[in-house]
């Protein structure tokens, strides 16, 4: 049994004190906001801190120092420098949302990812809650929380803006939510290369511009089309990334006023111009596909 103290009583720091206890561990106290912390690695095997990232480093700086206990942070963008002067430093960062007390604690059981880094005892914490210990160094550090940053906030975000163009057509979001689920899951089984449907994977501009007609018709529609545009520039270098062969030029699409629009070509009618900047970084990117293809 390893005694822990935690410092930061917040949804991370309980939810991996309730965890751990559940599995034998004793944990003899969470310090919050106030709390005196200059001997909390003291008389304890580790002490955990469960601070906002951008507090780790000072708070850890008023730690007074112990050599047997093992200091560590639950950060998923913080290298083990944060944790200076302590001479035995991990970090131990879950790869799943914690949004409550409960739900943390059942979830960090269920045999997810755990990004270790230092000393051993991160990696036999995540064996002994169930998990899978994935080493990160300090070096892909930022890398890994961006990737991290993409596959869940990102993507909460984005099914936020499918909420707000579900409900200008009537519908809730929980109308999508098997659609969500079975292109998540082909992606996760396939691979998103090969999991890819929907008109920018196919070239089919015209229905594209209609999306985007659409879209210029809400609330805030330069906010909805530059994420729009975003993500049609990512289908396609995604697509193109895959069958550089089957490369095609999108073809000018004819508007209703007699002229002519395309994503690549510009689409430069005005009611489409709140779009417009998000057209330039979807360019970019499918460019940048074609001189990698």
């Amino acid at each position: 049994m390893t005694t822990f103290r935690v410092i930061g009583p917040g949804r991370a720091g309980s939810s991996l004190a309730a965890a751990l206890c559940e599995v034998g561990h004793r944990v003899v106290g969470i310090l919050g906001r106030g709390d005196p912390v200059e001997g909390a690695a003291h008389g304890v095997d580790a002490l955990v801190v469960a601070t906002p990232d951008d507090t780790v480093a000072e708070v850890a700086a008023r730690v007074a120092p112990s050599d047997g206990a093992v200091v560590l942070h639950l950060s998923g963008s913080l290298g083990l420098d944060a944790l200076a002067p302590h001479p035995r430093r991990a970090s131990l960062h879950p790869l799943v949302p914690l949004p409550s007390v409960e739900v943390g604690r059942a979830r960090l059981r269920s045999g997810v990812p755990f990004a270790v880094a230092g000393d051993p005892l991160a990696g036999r914490l995540a064996a002994e809650l169930g998990g899978r210990a994935v080493e990160v160094g300090d070096e892909q550090r930022t890398a890994y929380h961006a990737a991290a940053a993409i596959a869940a906030n990102h993507l909460v975000a984005l099914l936020g803006q499918v909420e707000r163009v579900a409900a200008s057509a009537g519908l809730p979001l929980d109308a999508f939510a098997d659609l969500v689920r079975a292109a998540t899951d082909d992606a996760l089984a396939l691979g998103p290369r090969a999991a890819l449907t929907g008109p920018a994977s196919r070239g089919d501009w015209r229905t594209i511009e209609r999306h985007r007609r659409a879209l210029a018709e809400l609330p805030a529609p330069r906010t909805e089309l530059a994420a729009y545009d975003a993500m049609v520039g990512l289908a396609r270098r995604l697509r193109l990334d895959t069958a550089p062969s089957m490369v095609v030029a999108p073809p000018a699409v004819s508007t209703a006023a007699g002229g002519t629009a395309g994503l690549v070509d510009g689409a430069e009618d005005a009611d489409l111009t709140p779009g417009g900047d998000a057209l330039a970084v979807a360019r970019d990117v499918v460019a940048s596909s074609e001189q990698v293809a």
